[in-house]
């Protein structure tokens, strides 16, 4: 065996003995198998009006009476992303006779604020009066407080909303179709549906993005929820939640955090009569398929625009 060999298996062997260390120290935990939300309930509420609002919509929403609000949750290097929506899916303000409205939810970008790309963000939300930020460093882990600003945003600015969609940036909406079927269920009071995550196993393995810790989370199963892609509640559902939220300490999964705070309120999912409406991964585009969907998640801002045109020109569906 050459020297060279020979220094890789000892380089070799010595990174498995301290991994090997490293693991056997690793605290234990028990896996808590009887499910009980109110595990995360804290009896003193938590203050979640620490963090200010430092951009917000043009037209007041709280003097119109929208059906539906749609929260695009984007960063502030996501222009391309929020550009794509607004020429496509977010365009256009009324379907089937009723109102919808398109804003966009932003957190503090960790440059400093006299660069460029935060005087873009200050340009947009002077141009199209839809952007709505807070001072909280805008991060994947802090997805739940974006979250949290959605919900109070609703709550406080935009009461009369009947629906809210939260949404994620590179989801292709149909709001026409969301629209109508809001209409056809006519539930008003409780209604929360999506792309529904029932019995979804939470994962330990700490080397992927959606590992968790059993400090952060004891149970082997997370509550029935809906993916963040895109869920839907009535906006009584709203204020609700956000009162709960006062209660139940944040963690990374945003739309699980909903789902333990809708669990706590005795909330189900509503399932969606048809598995065409929501897709959690990205499918391969068909006009008609995309033409019946409500929304399909993890599309570029390049195929958003394209994706429109082909539904909104093809009629022979």
């Amino acid at each position: 065996m050459s020297v060279k060999c020979l220094r890789w298996s000892l380089w070799l062997l010595c990174f498995l003995t301290v991994a090997m260390l490293w693991y056997l120290n690793l605290p234990s935990y028990t896996v808590i198998e009887n499910l009980n939300w109110m595990y995360f309930y804290e009896y003193k509420p938590m203050n979640h009006s620490e963090f200010t609002f430092t951009l917000r919509e043009r037209e007041t929403c709280s003097e119109r009476s929208p059906f539906l609000v749609i929260l695009v949750t984007s960063r502030s290097a996501d222009v391309e992303a929020r550009q794509a929506i607004r020429i496509t899916w977010g365009a256009k303000k009324s379907w089937w006779g009723q109102e919808v409205l398109t804003y966009f939810l932003l957190g503090q970008q960790t440059e400093p604020e006299e660069n460029l790309l935060a005087l873009s963000v200050q340009d947009e939300s002077i141009l199209y009066g839809d952007i709505i930020r807070q001072d909280f460093i805008d991060s994947y882990n802090n997805l739940t407080l974006k979250t949290i600003m959605a919900f109070r945003w609703v709550t406080e600015f935009c009461p009369t909303a009947q629906y809210v969609m939260k949404a994620d940036s590179d989801v292709f909406i149909n709001p026409g179709n969301l629209v109508k079927y809001l209409l056809t269920h006519n539930q008003s009071e409780n209604f929360y549906t999506g792309y529904p995550l029932i019995e979804n196993f939470s994962n330990r393995e700490f080397f992927k993005k959606t590992y968790i810790s059993y400090q952060e989370y004891p149970f082997r199963m997370f509550p029935p929820y809906c993916s963040g892609l895109g869920y839907v509640l009535s906006g009584d559902l709203v204020s609700r939640v956000y009162g709960m939220m006062a209660h139940v300490r944040p963690f990374r999964f945003e739309d699980v955090y909903v789902g333990i705070a809708l669990s706590i309120l005795k909330v189900d999912v509503h399932l969606p009569e048809s598995d065409d409406l929501f897709f959690l991964y990205r499918i391969k585009f068909n006009v008609c398929k995309f033409q019946r969907l409500i929304a399909a998640h993890d599309y570029s801002p390049k195929e958003l625009i394209q994706y429109w045109q082909l539904v909104q020109k093809e009629s022979s569906c």
